[in-house]
């Protein structure tokens, strides 16, 4: 199977990388120019793609012949870059890829997930200074995000919770809506959120789902899960 994996140089990214190798994948990263050397590790076991993620011509050239498409959609600056990155790996990737991205647990599909009161001050005020110092644009997250769910291709969003480095706890546990008892412990191993979303590309019953994560190993989880580990 051959994987691009879109953001490979950042934190998740890596482990993108990393899961998809073991797994035998033949694997292509994207990444800024700058950050390619964060990748030197995988360097002579996968091919990088340098350029930013919203540029069409670098996904047009990343995803060609591309079995699975995974995306880190990164908020970055007033310049959509997510909205950017997202609509040209929708427009550009192979018409029969699976295309599997990333976010936090503030993007709803739905509106039907009920956010903590302090979850939601918190992306207020976050988001609000974020714009003002042009350092990140959870609105256009928002966008990129909104874009994915009316399109339909082979997407799957898989929207984080807290994360956490650390040893793998496998392969976590999810619910469609934010203030599912399942979620509570909002907490899970970055290693872990990526091992998910490689999972995801032969999962079928994710197709055109925002799967919540959480460890498996939390407490909440623990208490909720079902047998099969889904929702």
């Amino acid at each position: 199977m051959k994987t691009c994996i879109i953001g490979a140089s950042g934190k998740l990214g890596r482990y993108l990388v990393g899961h998809a190798l073991e797994l035998g994948h033949e694997v292509v990263g994207v990444c800024r120019t700058q950050s390619c050397a964060k990748l030197a590790d995988f360097a002579e076991r996968i091919r990088i793609v340098p350029g930013a993620t919203n540029d069409r011509a670098v996904i047009a050239e990343a995803t060609a012949d591309c079995d699975t498409v995974l995306c880190v959609l990164v908020p970055w600056s007033r310049q959509h870059y997510a909205s950017g990155t997202a609509q040209a790996v929708l427009d550009l990737a192979p018409p029969d890829a699976r295309l599997v991205f990333s976010c936090g647990w503030h993007i709803s599909r739905d509106g039907l997930d009920v956010y903590p009161l302090g979850f939601r001050i918190l992306i207020a005020i976050f988001g609000r200074l974020a714009r003002l110092i042009r350092f990140v644009d959870i609105d256009d997250q928002v966008e990129a995000c909104r874009r994915i769910f009316a399109s339909d291709r082979r997407w799957t969003v898989v929207r984080g919770s807290d994360l956490e480095e650390g040893e793998s706890e496998g392969l976590p546990v999810w619910s469609r809506h934010v203030g599912d008892p399942i979620l509570a412990s909002n907490r899970t191993r970055r290693t872990d959120f990526a091992l998910f979303m490689v999972d995801a590309i032969g999962d079928e019953s994710l197709v055109h789902e925002a799967p919540a994560i959480v460890s498996r190993c939390s407490p909440s989880a623990r208490r909720h899960a079902p047998a099969d580990g889904g929702s």
